[in-house]
């Protein structure tokens, strides 16, 4: 629980956490190389009031098993996929999205990507940033989506 000032008003705020995990027991260790094995904490979504924080989304699914080692567009699909499932269970719809930040490492699957998402989330209307990155956690990630959502009280 935390206490919050929004326009003057103080107000608590639960914090809940959803599908905890340690990355040394999540990540496959045939992915990658040993260096990219780093011992963290982390949640998959964090709901704090109506709020709602997912981590990036990749081709990794909600076990733990990647999918799309070289294709972009099936990383895309189950990063996706991940969305939606992890924005439910944080109590929220997929048309309380009000951010997506879109990471690709290369220019030209944008073409690709963007497709996946406005298929996935047609007539929410969010917000999009999208930005090219240099490399991921993981070599075999293509992609990464971050979003954020807001439930309407």
């Amino acid at each position: 629980m935390i206490i919050m000032s929004v326009h003057g008003e103080t107000k608590k705020v639960e914090i809940q956490r959803f599908r905890k995990f340690k990355t040394d027991q999540y990540y496959p260790k045939h992915l990658g190389k040993p260096e990219h094995h780093i011992v963290n904490e982390f949640s998959m979504a964090v709901r704090a009031g109506n709020r709602i924080f997912l981590r990036g989304q990749t081709g990794f699914d909600l076990d733990g098993n990647f999918h799309g080692v070289g294709d972009v567009v099936e990383q895309a699909e189950m990063a996706c996929t991940c969305v939606k499932q992890l924005i439910e269970e944080a109590g929220g719809t997929i048309n309380d999205i009000c951010k997506i930040t879109v990471y690709l490492m290369h220019r030209e699957d944008r073409s690709k990507v963007y497709p996946v998402i406005g298929k996935h989330f047609k007539d929410v209307y969010p917000c999009s940033t999208g930005l090219l990155v240099s490399g991921f956690a993981m070599p075999e990630m293509l992609m990464e989506i971050d979003v954020e959502a807001v439930i309407s009280e």
